[in-house]
């Protein structure tokens, strides 16, 4: 593992804990060169999943992107990283649970919402303009009263 902050390959783990969900260990590491502290998470490496997006393009599932994208979605919002990274957990074992080795991009657009909607009502209506690509704000509004009933 590489220290993020000197780029040395050799540290030292100091603490190692699973997940509540039993699906991650998180590790306490420390580089030997710097002394500096990061956490790393390790998981266990599921069937490759393909994305089909709505082109027809086909491309690997990548767990970074579909965190970024959340993370965006919650910019300056209550919720914490932890919480992210729960729902990314969630949203991946709604994916392996499916069964197959390819996912429409929507099923995973939706999964998302959903998740969001539950956290953060703000996030989600970030999240929701930007992945069904509001053309003007009569359709933000609709979305806006969907929220509100």
């Amino acid at each position: 593992m590489k220290c993020p902050h000197c780029g040395h390959e050799e540290d030292k783990v100091v603490d190692s804990r699973p997940q509540k969900d039993g699906l991650a260990i998180r590790r306490r590491r420390e580089c030997l060169k710097c002394s500096q502290r990061y956490t790393t998470y390790e998981y266990v490496e599921q069937g490759s999943l393909t994305v089909m997006k709505s082109d027809n393009r086909r491309e690997a599932y990548d767990r970074n992107k579909l965190m970024h994208g959340i993370k965006l979605a919650c910019n300056k919002r209550p919720v914490t990283s932890f919480e992210i990274a729960a729902m990314v957990d969630d949203i991946e074992a709604l994916l392996h649970a499916q069964g197959g080795n390819e996912i429409q991009s929507q099923k995973i657009g939706e999964l998302v919402m959903a998740k969001l909607r539950g956290v953060d009502e703000i996030a989600y209506v970030r999240f929701a303009s930007v992945y069904r690509k509001f053309a003007d704000k009569a359709e933000f509004l609709e979305e806006m009263k969907k929220l509100l009933e």
